[in-house]
């Protein structure tokens, strides 16, 4: 049964909390929700037996998490420091795709994590765009342009991700909630990511499949490159997905060490 947490913007977020021990919250994409997701939550099941906590939750303004009004970017970084809280104060966050850049800025800007697992970040070179086509996601957005909004927002995607989202009728419905997807990637662009990201000092660990397409490895690379020691590795998976027994026993092996030479979680748990 979903719990609910309400975050300091006033929304009432849907989550699954599984496990005891050190926490991790997964950080989805673009588009999908518990409900959708059953890869995820296989994940956090298999991790809450390797004696981690793992929280599963509807993003803002998707499945139980409705809202109203402009979903941010802030609105999502919100959520994620409530959840944060309800585990007690520190955890790692495990990025899917956007994910990423939404997990990258809430550490960013100083929200209590203490580890980054990020999976397939689809970050581009600086000054590649991203900025004119978040404006054009969020302009159709702003028009009650579901439907183009969501094109707009998979046009540079594999056609074959576009057919499996366009199969969702509640993603067409839910596409207002890609606008913090889109401002992240945006903002991850912007510059350098030694120049963003550079000032993290938490271990961070960048996950591509090992078939993937043309754009993760080189982000990887970068973002590994970028924080200081950052790292990166091929894993079992394709498709943009992973394989969920491979990457709990990958997660789990990450967040007990992250959390064994962290002081400050040791701190929080006692």
């Amino acid at each position: 049964m979903s719990e609910f947490v309400t975050t300091s913007a006033g929304d009432r977020v849907a989550y699954d909390r599984r496990g005891d021990g050190p926490a991790l919250i997964f950080v989805v994409g673009a588009g999908p929700w518990r409900e959708v997701d059953p890869d995820t939550t296989r994940t956090a099941e298999l991790l809450a037996d390797r004696g981690v906590t793992a929280i599963v939750y509807d993003r803002v303004g998707r499945g139980e998490s409705a809202v109203e009004g402009v979903i941010t970017l802030e609105r999502e970084l919100a959520a994620i420091e409530a959840l944060i809280d309800v585990v007690g104060g520190r955890a790692a966050l495990c990025g899917h795709s956007s994910g990423c850049s939404i997990s990258l800025r809430a550490a960013v800007d100083g929200l209590p994590v203490a580890a980054l697992a990020l999976w397939e970040a689809p970050l581009a070179p600086p000054n590649s765009g991203a900025r004119e086509w978040a404006d054009e996601v969020n302009r159709r957005i702003d028009a009650g342009e579901n439907a183009a909004a969501l094109d707009e927002y998979m046009k540079d995607m594999p056609p074959e991700i576009l057919e499996i989202v366009r199969s969702i009728p509640a993603m067409i419905e839910q596409a207002p909630s890609l606008r913090p997807d889109g401002e992240s990637l945006a903002w991850a662009e912007s510059a350098p990511h030694a120049q963003l990201f550079g000032g993290l000092r938490i271990p961070v660990l960048a996950m591509v499949g090992e078939a993937t397409y043309d754009i993760m490895t080189p982000a990887a690379e970068s973002i590994a490159a970028a924080v200081p020691g950052a790292s990166w590795k091929p894993m079992p998976g394709s498709e943009h997905g992973w394989e969920p027994e491979a990457m709990a026993a990958e997660l789990a092996a990450f967040v007990h060490a992250t959390h064994a030479a962290d002081p400050v979680a040791r701190a929080t748990a006692r």
